[in-house]
């Protein structure tokens, strides 16, 4: 028969026990006169201290205990809480919408619906934070476009899968918990009889094998009763295992069934207290919390009572051993406290960067992307920097909330004034494209080119317009502009071809010039220069670059007139008019304006040197009229009168153009 010493420790080695009992006595406890004051050599602790530490600690130990009893009782009614436990919990604050919506339908796809109620909650809330986040900043830009509030309306894909899959998940877990309800008070009713059938049994009127093979029987089909309500659990199972050994205890005249059961029971239980010792040390307390709620459940509904001298021990190692790994999770929870509470401090860092941010309103688009970026960028690190403590959650995420509408409201009001200026600006726009679908046909290039080159720099000037018009009216400005620009190129490439064969042709007359033999008749020859100068002219104009060969021209025909027998006066306005001729043809309205201002200057320095003459005489007055320096001075004026008067003539010519 098993005894006392058989018992484990947290070690697993055996416990030894010196009160010598037998099956049917009560464990005794050795404990000291209340007038004996015994103390102990290095802590000087009293028994009474002792006595008292003792029941702290037993105090402890059996409230936890009955925490213990309060989750099999939970986890009787159905698993939930351990298949919850078993199911990793994300951080769900960090991963988007969209992440959100596909991990939901994975959990109601895969996972049982009563075991994930605290994840559905937590996702529903990290999902409606963001959504609403969202949502908030959507209103806000609906207002500022000067939309009314009772027309704003706004909805995505995504949230419609959200609300599709959470419907789904309501509706599968009303139905689990319509169809429990029922189960549960089906059960209790069946276990309610068992144990009315149990106590039956104490006044059998049969021999005792038939009375222990029916309570077999009924064992077995409590076992197999299913769940109840968890709020009748604790009271069912201790009403079970009252009656459980009473019948035991009717059994003393047949030892042999009972003590079979109690040895069995017995090496069940110290196995239960053999694991309990294993995950007493196991690292991942979480996991050896949910193995522990198993084991109690097995304590509890598996296995019948032991032999009396055990019961007490035994509950007593298991109790400790429970205490241990609450302890040791209890540990654990703190520990993650401390992170959490790292937690809070880098979110609240977080939060007081984006209020900094957003109290220094940009003042142009460049910054306020930038900003936009750097807001981007922070509420990235929020979410990603993990759980607070619970108790700080909601004030933590409204503060987090309000710091970024607030942002988003100054940004909001930029934007508003921005968009106005844009379609101010879209407008100006607008009336240059009107301009320039105007003038693009225009043949007349003198007076259009101006125009078109000046609408070119108004709309560099003009700032940007809404992004959704700014391709559009660019195109249609950019067409009606290269319209223009490419039928004026194309006029220069065909005037450019003729400007190109001019020069050739003009070339060669030159050189005809050259070998030109005057008759010597100063009306024949006469013609005979003008006719040449007719037909240079009606050669057209020359490229820009090859200009001086009109230079090298005048100077052969200026050595033909030379030949003539013509005054001065004559000769010079027949050759100013052949150079006029030549400036008109060049249809540049700044050759001749510089022409005109050359002949003002000129005559401007002819009168003054006249007068500077006149004046010299003045030195002269009481000189000889023969006197050759006075005869020279006055040579000398006539000259210059002369030459007054021909560019007096120039002027006059000049002038018609």
């Amino acid at each position: 028969m098993t005894t006392k010493d058989n018992l484990p420790q947290a070690d697993g080695t055996p416990q030894i026990n010196t009160n010598k009992v037998n099956q049917e006595t009560d464990i005794t406890v050795d404990t000291p006169s209340q007038n004996t004051a015994i103390t102990d050599s290095k802590t000087d602790i009293t028994p009474i201290q002792e006595l008292e530490k003792a029941s702290t600690i037993e105090e402890s130990t059996s409230e936890i205990q009955a925490q213990m009893d309060n989750v099999v009782a939970e986890n009787s009614e159905d698993d939930s809480v351990a298949s919850a436990q078993a199911i990793e919990k994300k951080d769900y604050h960090t991963i988007d919408k969209e992440a959100l919506v596909a991990e939901l339908a994975h959990l109601i796809k895969t996972e049982k619906v009563q075991a994930i109620k605290d994840h559905v909650e937590e996702i529903k809330t990290a999902f409606n934070a963001k959504y609403n986040e969202e949502i908030e900043e959507k209103k806000e830009e609906f207002l500022a476009q000067g939309g009314n509030i009772i027309d704003f309306f706004y909805s995505t894909p995504t949230k419609k899968a959200f609300n599709t899959a959470y419907f789904e998940y309501k509706e599968k877990r009303n139905t689990y918990y319509s169809n429990l309800t029922k189960d549960l008070q089906a059960n209790l009713t069946k276990r309610l009889a068992l144990i009315e059938e149990l106590k039956g049994l104490l006044n059998a009127d049969e021999n005792i094998n038939t009375t222990y093979t029916h309570f077999k029987d009924i064992r077995e089909r409590w076992r197999n009763a299913g769940s109840i309500p968890k709020d009748k659990y604790n009271t069912v199972w201790n009403t079970y295992h009252h009656h459980t050994e009473n019948f035991y205890d009717f059994l003393h005249l047949n030892r042999e069934f009972r003590d079979l059961d109690f040895k069995h029971n017995l090496e069940q239980k110290l196995k239960i207290i053999e694991r309990a010792t294993e995950l007493a040390q196991e690292k991942d307390v979480n996991r050896a919390f949910r193995e522990l709620q198993v084991l109690h459940k097995m304590w509890k509904e598996d296995l019948g009572p032991v032999g009396k001298e055990y019961r007490e021990d035994i509950w007593e190692k298991f109790s400790q051993l429970t205490k241990q790994i609450h302890d040791n999770r209890q540990e654990y929870f703190k520990e993650i406290d401390k992170i959490y509470e790292n937690n809070l401090i880098r979110k609240n860092e977080i939060i007081a960067e984006i209020i900094t941010i957003g109290s220094q309103p940009a003042k142009n688009h460049s910054g306020w992307q930038q900003k936009i970026r750097e807001i981007e960028t922070l509420r990235a690190e929020f979410f990603a920097a993990g759980k607070v403590p619970i108790q700080t959650n909601e004030k933590t995420w409204n503060t987090f909330k309000n710091a970024v509408r607030d942002f988003n409201r100054a940004k909001n009001v930029f934007y508003k004034v921005l968009k106005k200026e844009q379609f101010e600006n879209l407008n100006q726009k607008l009336e240059l494209i009107k301009t320039a679908e105007e003038h693009k046909d225009s043949d007349d290039f003198a007076a259009t080119t101006p125009i078109m080159k000046k609408i070119q720099s108004d709309w560099k000037k003009i700032g940007h317009v809404p992004r959704k018009d700014s391709d559009r009216i660019w195109k249609t400005f950019k067409a009606a502009c290269n319209h223009y620009f490419d039928k004026i190129n194309a006029e220069k490439n065909q005037a450019s071809q003729k400007e190109d064969e001019a020069l050739v042709q003009k070339e060669a007359h030159i050189e005809s010039l050259k070998t030109i033999t005057l008759a010597g008749d100063q009306e024949t020859d006469l013609k005979t220069i003008q006719d040449n100068i007719t037909l240079w002219n009606a050669l057209g104009k020359v490229p820009a670059r090859k200009r001086n060969i009109e230079t090298a021209y005048y100077k052969v025909i200026d050595g033909l007139f030379d030949q003539l027998d013509l005054d001065r006066s004559t000769a010079e306005m027949i050759k100013y008019e052949n150079k006029l001729n030549a400036i008109r043809n060049q249809e540049d309205n700044t050759a001749i304006q510089n022409e005109y201002s050359f002949v003002r200057k000129k005559i401007d320095e002819v009168s003054g040197e006249i007068n500077q003459l006149e004046n010299n005489l003045l030195f002269f007055k009481h000189a000889k009229a023969d006197n050759p320096m006075v005869a020279d001075v006055h040579k000398n004026i006539e000259k210059h009168k002369e030459s007054l008067a021909i560019w007096k003539a120039k002027l006059k010519k000049v002038k018609t153009l």
